[in-house]
């Protein structure tokens, strides 16, 4: 296993799900964990589900990337609280996490990595 894992934060359940869907046709050997939605079923993020993916994580080192802004929002109070080392990345989810993982998977370093992500940053 990778020793840096990727979380994916998104307010559709589906929407997190297909991406993962497709990072793990790549990235076999990369730690995965997601939530997409709210505990109801519907669209939205909270903070007791991104802290539970970032934990059940087993790395010590996340990239993590997201979807809307309160998503981001969320990761950055979970980072507040954890021992983890958390890399929110500002990059598209679909490209940014795909990218990261088929990177990692095929044995890249950290910097490597961020600096292929840096590439797709969205400036804002």
């Amino acid at each position: 296993m990778n020793k840096i894992g990727i979380c994916i934060v998104s307010h559709s359940k589906k929407l997190a799900q297909g991406v993962v869907d497709l990072i793990s046709e790549v990235a076999k050997d990369v730690s995965l964990t997601y939530v997409g939605g709210t505990d109801e079923g519907g669209i939205g993020t909270s903070f007791a589900q991104v802290q539970a993916i970032v934990e059940a994580n087993p790395c010590e080192t996340v990239l993590a990337f997201f979807d809307l802004g309160s998503a981001r929002m969320n990761m950055e109070m979970v980072a507040d609280f954890s021992d983890k080392t958390i890399l929110i990345q500002q990059v598209p989810i679909v490209e940014g996490a795909y990218t990261a993982a088929a990177l990692l998977q095929a044995g890249a370093d950290l910097d490597a990595v961020l600096a292929q992500l840096d590439e797709l940053t969205i400036q804002k």
